[in-house]
């Protein structure tokens, strides 16, 4: 399916990725735009697996988990499922992806302290299923996670089917 997310679809993007709490009402205001024009967008990006949750973001280092690595796994042939279940039953695994190369999946974990990370470590190791582990140590995020300059980099021509959006507020009321 060929996604085009016009200026529209993007500024209600780039609204929710800066505040995810912001609602169709306070959208339309910020936007100019009519709040059913609004919803309506956002119900198809919903649909269409562009816009997939609304959540807070955690502030890992607040929140006590300061300790964070990139953690390769090789795996045994055929065992991606298998891993995924032991992964997923690891608190400190935030995120996980099955990758090309020497390794078979990468992730990404969090600690307290560094003998919190060990014993992650050592709980990945003892499964059946990983052969090996390569770990590195995370020092500091030089870029947090980001979408909106990719989607904006992929931008398209096409005008917003909402006439009075013009990339900034317009004269619709969006009550």
């Amino acid at each position: 399916m060929d996604v085009v997310l016009d200026e529209l679809d993007r500024a209600i993007l780039a609204a929710l990725q800066e505040n995810s709490r912001t609602g169709v009402l306070g959208l339309s205001r910020d936007l100019g735009v009519a709040r059913a024009t609004v919803a309506a967008r956002l119900h198809r990006l919903e649909e269409r697996g562009i816009v997939i949750g609304y959540e807070a973001r955690i502030g890992l280092t607040a929140a006590g988990y300061g300790v964070q690595a990139f953690v390769t796994l090789e795996i045994a042939q055929g065992a991606l499922d298998d891993v995924a279940a032991v992964l997923e039953a690891i608190p400190g695994v935030l995120e996980a992806f099955a990758t090309t190369g020497s390794g078979d999946v990468l992730c990404r974990v969090a600690a307290a302290s560094h003998d919190d990370l060990q014993q992650t470590l050592i709980a990945l190791n003892q499964s059946r299923t990983i052969a090996r582990s390569t770990s590195v140590i995370v020092l500091s995020e030089i870029v947090g996670f980001r979408t909106m300059p990719l989607l904006d980099a992929g931008e398209s021509p096409r005008t917003p089917k909402a006439p009075a959006y013009r990339g900034g507020r317009s004269t619709v009321d969006p009550g």
